[in-house]
């Protein structure tokens, strides 16, 4: 595997044409500054397999639906997959942690089917008790796979 730098990466060539073992960081320098203290990344690509890493949705002062806090997740979500160069349509899994599922799960389906059509990847909904940041209601984390090369 071709070791990358991170100013490699950051300016790099087109999301279609990083190379397998490639690390996404965030392109916000605050959101950047909190994986590189906590050591994770906002997407790692592995072969054709691209693992994102959890994508906290919250609901903002004033909001009375947690619709458009999944529209910013799932927002957040889809850029991840461009720089990477896949689509909605190549997410394979979904697992997705909810502080109520019971009260999230229609708002969260809303907002995904709005993304993704069938066939539908696998999903995984789990309940916990709490997510960071402490504003957060759900967490979505994805696996995509990147299509074959055309012949």
């Amino acid at each position: 595997m071709k070791k990358l730098t991170l100013l490699a990466l950051l300016t790099a060539a087109p999301a279609a044409a990083l190379p397998a073992g490639s690390v996404l960081m965030s392109e916000n320098p605050s959101e950047r500054a909190f994986q590189e203290k906590y050591g994770y990344a906002d997407a790692v690509i592995a072969g054709d397999t691209v693992y994102l890493s959890g994508v906290v949705a919250g609901v903002a002062a004033g909001e009375a639906s947690m619709v458009p806090a999944y529209e910013r997740a799932f927002a957040r979500l889809e850029k991840i997959l461009v720089r990477a160069g896949v689509t909605w349509a190549d997410v394979v899994e979904i697992t997705s942690f909810h502080t109520d599922v019971k009260t999230q799960l229609d708002a969260m389906a809303t907002v995904k089917n709005r993304h993704i059509k069938a066939p539908f990847p696998a999903w995984t909904a789990i309940g916990v008790s709490r997510l960071l940041p402490d504003t957060g209601i759900t967490e979505i984390k994805l696996i995509a796979r990147k299509p074959p090369a055309a012949k």
